[in-house]
């Protein structure tokens, strides 16, 4: 029986977006396979978490393009980025605490990409005079990162409501981000 590594990848994916914890078992547990089919499909936990990222940066440049980041104003396209990028805020926030991937010179180019493509969207904010431009894009770009990771845990936990996911984002990040009138 031929084993569906996409299927795998998103049982790994769910698992360790509530449990980021979980041993190798488990996830093989979660995907419904035996640890020595999951061992022929990931080496180990690392192969495992590199393939997942590559999987959340496919779902961040997917989500980018749906959300139209040139469209409209800035605010309008923030807004539309963060609910395309809702589905992989799970994803997101397992991998944004796993230092491996941001270490060393192996770190993934996808991740350069979408931090590219996200500061472009705050600095044209801030040149269309939205976001305020004592705060850089790179850092807007992070704060982003740290509130979709987050409120996805706090959903997870059921500490928020899921349906409240997309407006505390947007209104703390884009409340933080506007630029004031100056008396």
């Amino acid at each position: 029986m031929a084993v569906d590594r996409e299927h795998v990848l998103r049982s790994a994916a769910g698992l360790l977006t509530r449990k980021s914890t979980a041993t190798m078992d488990e996830v093989a547990k979660a995907a419904g396979i035996s640890r020595a089919t999951l061992h022929r499909q990931f080496a180990g936990r690392d192969a495992l978490v590199r393939a997942l990222e590559a999987l959340g940066i496919e779902e961040c440049e997917a989500a980018l393009g749906a959300a139209r980041l040139d469209e409209g104003t800035a605010q309008e396209a923030v807004r539309r980025l963060v609910k395309e990028l809702e589905g992989a805020a799970g994803l997101l926030a397992f991998l944004y605490t796993e230092n491996q991937l941001f270490e060393g010179e192996e770190q993934h180019e996808g991740w350069a990409r979408l931090d590219a493509r996200m500061a472009a969207l705050f600095r044209r904010g801030q040149q269309s005079g939205e976001f305020r431009i004592d705060l850089t894009p790179a850092w807007l770009t992070e704060a982003l990162y740290g509130l979709m990771a987050s409120a996805a845990w706090a959903v997870s936990e059921g500490r928020i409501a899921a349906k409240d996911f997309h407006h505390m984002i947007v209104e703390l990040l884009l409340g933080g981000a506007l630029r004031r009138e100056e008396s």
